[in-house]
């Protein structure tokens, strides 16, 4: 269990769900790529895939780190050791 001096160094991540259709997402560093059925987003816990459908950017605050992404979702999920060529299959995936 951590303690709240580690939950403090890290700063807020908040994860809200609203009838699988809306995700607002709170402590948000960077939206590594992204595109209607798939983000990739680097937290203050950690990077975050997630998957689905229609998936469509609504709010964007760059400065607090807040994001709300809507659309049907189908998977949420922190990535741990997540490996480099996971960007490269997004860039590839932009070419073809």
């Amino acid at each position: 269990m951590e303690s709240i001096m580690d939950i403090t160094n890290y700063g807020n991540h908040e994860v809200k769900i609203t009838d699988r259709s809306t995700i607002s997402l709170t402590g948000i560093n960077k939206i590594s790529s992204f595109d209607d059925e798939e983000f990739l987003m680097e937290s203050n816990m950690g990077i975050i895939l997630l998957k689905g459908e229609g998936l469509e950017i609504v709010k964007l605050d760059t400065h607090d780190g807040n994001v709300k992404i809507k659309g049907k979702l189908n998977s949420f999920a922190y990535i741990e050791n997540m490996k480099k060529n996971k960007e490269e299959s997004f860039i590839s995936k932009l070419f073809k």
